[in-house]
């Protein structure tokens, strides 16, 4: 069983924000997308009714639901047909599990995030913005204790 404890001595949180920083530039995600998906990930199977449950708590966004289905994030895993199934289900897309452990692996240090001009605007430093990033990217790749 994972404990506060543990938690916290494995700096789980210790570069969170940084790291959900350069996953929504790099995939070009605003951060409550991404946190909501994080949450639909660990429903596994979900419907809207659950999604608009989730949303309680951000941002509001009227076009959030019909954004992250035509840009792939979530996917329909079930059709209705009016009879025996009265509405969808839904899941989130392989392309955003991927996404989601990849995070996980960079905030256990299993994995750096990639400091290459070809990996990511943010290496351009075309703005304050992504100077710092990039400053605060180094630092945790450095950080071998995350």
């Amino acid at each position: 069983m994972i404990t506060s404890d543990f938690l916290k001595d494995n700096n789980i949180l210790k570069h969170y924000r940084i790291i959900r920083k350069w996953a929504c530039k790099t995939n070009k995600i605003k951060e409550p997308d991404l946190e909501l998906l994080i949450y639909l990930d660990a429903l596994d199977l979900f419907t809207k009714q659950d999604f608009k449950e989730g949303v309680y708590s951000y941002s509001w966004d009227n076009r959030r639901w019909n954004r992250l289905l035509k840009e792939g994030w979530i996917i329909v895993w079930r059709e209705r047909n009016r009879t025996t199934q009265k509405y969808n289900i839904y899941k989130v897309s392989v392309k955003c599990k991927l996404l989601i452990k990849r995070i996980y692996r960079i905030m256990s240090g299993e994995e750096d995030i990639p400091e290459t001009i070809s990996s990511s605007d943010i290496f351009k430093k075309r703005s304050y913005t992504d100077k710092v990033l990039s400053v605060s990217i180094s630092q945790l790749n450095k950080d071998k204790k995350r």
